[in-house]
């Protein structure tokens, strides 16, 4: 680690990067994934999976990742990252390693830390889909699933390692878990684990990894504060920009309605009864994502919840019931942001107004999706509206701006409870959740609550090498790490215009 300095501190060292690729959609139509440098085992592999035509990110990132150059792609949700990174690193694996067996372990050769559960679980889903054959070879570590079964997968020898930060810095302090012949290191969704508090953990994992190793990071921005942390970690990455990052697809319609806090809950009712389609919630907190599932089910509709409070197997069974058209309304906290990879959500709502451009750009990517087209609504209280503008500036994008019918039932949120009124306690809790709504003249709406149950229509669906600084060290030059019987890395494999890199 490089000595800090106040000098240093003030003026500290740009991100160099070794050259810039912008990729767009028609560079990426003219190759196929055929056309990569790849063997024809793995050829084979991805034409069987149904992977023809590669992705812009996909298309940019794979070769000089092949040919061994750090990697820092920024590109929104949903542009096919997990391929990018995935491809180069099972060539990479099959090139200079075999897979355990009984009798001989081979160590873990390459590691992949992203901010959540969901995600983790989706980028092994994908390794195994490429490698049907290798499901011992990758492992899943992160919270919320047992340790000892994660220890004792670890135990049997996977070459690859796919963790969130968190549990993977618990298993790397109990001597769980040995990071010292690491080839490959992805960093995905760097911006958000940042914003998720893991950039100690990550520092300290780092730390472990070998010096002489590929590094890959991915974010969706690349602000300031994200360079000055990734330029510790890659050395003269080639940078890969895919189009404008930070923005809603253009496939999305991007709608707001002004509502009163107590009408949001009406104004949705009315949407799901007047638009066909899947519908992903947005709630600011896990308190009113419960409160806001529990109203639309007495209102007939058919929902899972997700949030941070619910265990692994709760949110696994509301998702698999999502993505099966059993729920058509899924309603979430942003934890599940970017930790949900389903191609047919046809709205997006915002019940409660984003922190921020970035959660606001993350949560819309969730709908447009594989080309298809979405909705995404944002509800906002007349006090809001400057939020929103903010919005629209900080994006460069332009709301369809709607007033919500002022007559809309209005919601009875739950009052303190006086036990002095002749009703007894008891009965007050009971009566809690069952309150009907009023609308705007007084008079009581008798069917909110008390709604029979609407079967849900599934015709709506919608259908490093030298001079590394900081935490986890420089690559020294000409350092060479062996890999048990397997050499380093192949002659003529990331040599050319990176010798000095002494790979």
């Amino acid at each position: 680690m490089s000595t800090l300095t106040l000098d240093s501190i003030l003026n500290p060292e740009p991100l160099q990067v070794s050259r810039t690729i912008t990729a767009t959609a028609e560079t990426a139509n003219t190759v196929t994934f055929t056309d990569f440098d790849i063997s024809d085992s793995l050829k084979a592999r991805l034409t069987a999976a149904g992977f023809v035509t590669p992705t812009p990110v996909q298309a940019g990132a794979i070769p000089p990742a092949i040919e061994g150059d750090d990697i820092l792609a920024t590109a929104s949700t949903g542009t096919g990252k997990t391929l990018s990174f995935l491809i180069p690193m099972i060539e990479r694996l099959e090139e200079i390693s075999v897979a355990s067996t009984r009798g001989k372990k081979t160590p873990v050769l390459a590691l992949i830390l992203l901010p959540t559960r969901e995600l983790a679980m989706q980028v092994l889903d994908q390794f195994h889909k490429i490698c049907p054959t290798s499901k011992a070879d990758a492992v899943l570590v992160c919270g919320g699933l047992s340790e000892n079964t994660q220890i004792e997968q670890i135990s049997r020898g996977p070459r690859l390692i796919v963790a969130t930060p968190g549990r993977l810095e618990d298993f790397l302090r109990r001597k769980a878990v040995n990071l010292r012949d690491v080839d490959m290191l992805v960093l995905d969704e760097v911006d958000r684990m940042l914003d998720m508090g893991f950039l100690p953990a990550i520092k300290r994992i780092v730390a472990a990894l070998p010096k002489d190793r590929q590094t890959m990071c991915y974010s969706a921005t690349l602000d300031a504060n994200i360079r000055e942390v990734v330029k510790d970690y890659v050395v003269e990455p080639v940078r890969i920009e895919i189009g404008t990052t930070s923005k809603p697809s253009d496939r999305v319609e991007l709608r707001i309605y002004t509502v009163m806090q107590d009408q949001k809950l009406s104004q949705l009712d009315k949407m799901l009864n007047e638009e066909e389609g899947t519908y992903l919630v947005f709630s600011r907190t896990k308190h009113g994502a419960d409160r806001i599932g529990r109203k639309l089910e007495k209102l007939g509709h058919t929902v899972e919840i997700i949030h941070g409070d619910r265990s692994q197997s709760q949110r696994s069974a509301a998702l698999k019931a999502f993505a099966a058209g059993r729920s058509r309304v899924l309603v979430a906290t942003d934890v599940a942001a970017r930790g949900i990879d389903i191609s047919n959500i046809a709205h997006v709502v915002n019940y409660d107004l984003p922190n921020g451009s970035d959660d606001f750009v993350h949560r819309i990517g969730r709908t447009g999706r594989a080309g298809a087209k979405g909705v995404a609504t944002t509800f906002v209280t007349p006090l809001e509206k400057g939020d929103a503008r903010k919005l629209e500036r900080e994006l460069k994008i332009q709301f369809a701006w709607h007033e919500a019918d002022k007559n809309l039932a209005k919601e009875e949120r739950n009052k303190p409870l006086d036990f002095n009124t002749n009703s007894t306690g008891i009965d007050a809790l009971l009566q809690m959740e069952t309150r009907s709504w009023k609308n705007a003249d007084g008079t009581v709406n008798e069917s909110t609550d008390a709604a029979p149950a609407r079967p849900y229509n599934k015709g709506r669906a919608g259908s490093a090498r030298g001079g590394r600084s900081g935490s986890g060290g420089g690559r020294s030059q000409g350092s060479s790490r062996p890999h048990g019987g397997n050499a380093g890395r192949p002659a003529g494999r990331r040599s050319g215009g990176n010798s000095s890199r002494g790979r």
